[in-house]
């Protein structure tokens, strides 16, 4: 009796689950995707979708729609209420179209109460590492432990989707089908010439990583580097790069807070690149006067971040906010050039390469699929799903325009000339 009622119970719970997909997508949908039950059944009619959403058990859909969100969708992929099969960058469009669409009320009441016949399931909602962090927002011993969060998993997992040099930030594509490699190697490289280094010349990136940046810079311009960063993980791994490649005495990589560093050390040069989204846009003031501190007269700061466009506001609380960069802001590019500037920097040049960090990301998300295995070995499920769906996620915002990524050239005047060459042509050169 009790098998039966159970089998009664699954078949009641898959009769509501294609009314809530027929009425939430449409019953006449031909989207290119499909969704598939936990029985098998497909409800769609595209035959050759470009993504399959797999409903993992018959609570599945109120896990995901209940209280819907960015997070509660988030949460319910990563702890395998349903899955995405096949190119899951295309699925936030329609995430966003999900998240988007204004219903009447009779609408809204009738999802409603199809969900509330479905089961409600106990599943283990546990992240590995996940904790709150403690102390002020944007505290130095606060931000220690935002950056650890992030970027302490072991160097392997990343190394499963970077390229050999492990650069963790947008790539530069001459064209689209340039390999990873080539366009990391590219960046690095268009950043050296953006900053104009010269041999001899001192070197600070803020928020080095890896080491790639000031490893290049060393070896192809031959200017002595300073990298810094909060991570130990990443400064034990810069360093051991730094004594293979034999540059131990031109670079360096320290465990330094930017706020940290002596008033009296001066640099030629300075590039903080995908850190100022740490920063908080209550610290921008703080942030550019610190480089401006930092850097001689007539020197340059190249300053690339993502920022969210000035339009763009997002409902509700955020899925990346909590498992991915906790403290993460992204002020629009005029709130941080307003900062720069009312930090006696002159801004010279700015440029968007969102579409070069949208081709980035699911090049990322591409090597990550690959190495499944590998990642969930060294990691964990939770881990890997978190990153896969935070990683396809922001390349559907860098492509949809909610994120962009700038590089800023910000000039400290020296007795109220630039010294800078009238054109960008060696930039290009």
């Amino acid at each position: 009796m009790a098998l039966r009622e159970k089998t009664w119970h699954r078949q009641d719970a898959l009769h509501q689950s294609i009314s809530f997909l027929d009425l939430l997508f449409g019953y006449d949908s031909t989207d290119n995707y499909q969704v598939r039950l936990w029985d098998g059944t497909v409800w769609g009619k595209a035959r050759e979708p470009q993504f399959t959403l797999v409903l993992n058990h018959p609570g599945a859909l109120r896990s995901m729609f209940l209280s819907p969100s960015q997070l509660t969708l988030g949460e319910a992929f990563i702890f395998r209420d349903f899955d995405v099969e096949g190119d899951i960058e295309a699925a936030f469009w329609l995430a966003d179209r999900l998240l988007n669409t204004q219903r009447g009320l009779a609408e809204s009441l009738r999802l409603r109460a199809i969900l509330a016949k479905l089961p409600s399931e106990l599943r283990p909602r546990a992240v590995p590492r996940y904790g709150q962090l403690r102390g002020s927002q944007h505290s130095r011993e606060r931000d220690r432990q935002a950056v650890r969060y992030h970027y302490d998993l072991p160097p392997e997992f990343f190394s499963l989707f970077l390229d050999t040099r492990m650069v963790y930030s947008c790539a530069y594509f001459v064209s689209p089908d340039i390999e990873l490699e080539i366009a990391q190697q590219s960046k690095l490289d268009y950043i050296c010439r953006k900053l104009r280094l010269r041999p001899g010349e001192r070197f600070l990136d803020i928020g080095c990583g890896w080491g790639a940046l000031i490893v290049w810079a060393a070896e192809h311009y031959g200017v002595r580097s300073l990298g810094i960063t909060l991570s130990p993980t990443q400064a034990q791994v810069a360093n051991d790069r730094i004594r293979a490649a034999r540059l131990s005495d031109r670079c360096q990589v320290m465990i330094c807070d930017y706020r940290e560093l002596s008033p009296a050390t001066e640099f030629d040069k300075i590039a903080s690149v995908g850190m100022v989204e740490h920063v908080g846009e209550a610290h921008l003031p703080e942030y550019f006067s610190s480089a401006y501190r930092l850097l001689r007269p007539g020197g340059v700061f190249l300053n690339h971040g993502i920022a969210r466009a000035a339009t763009y506001h997002r409902e509700g609380p955020s899925f990346i906010d909590k498992y991915v960069f906790p403290d993460g802001d992204l002020p629009p590019i005029n709130v941080m050039l307003r900062a720069a500037e009312d930090n006696r920097f002159e801004v010279r040049d700015v440029e968007n390469l969102g579409d070069h960090y949208a081709l980035t990301l699911h090049n990322w998300v591409k090597r990550l699929e690959q190495n499944a295995a590998d990642a969930v070995r060294i990691t964990d499920d939770v881990t890997y799903r978190i990153w896969r769906l935070y990683m396809a996620g922001s390349a559907h915002w860098f492509r949809s325009g909610k994120l962009n990524i700038f590089q800023s050239l910000l000039l400290k005047a020296e007795d109220g000339e630039s010294h800078l060459p009238l054109t960008r042509k060696d930039w290009y050169q």
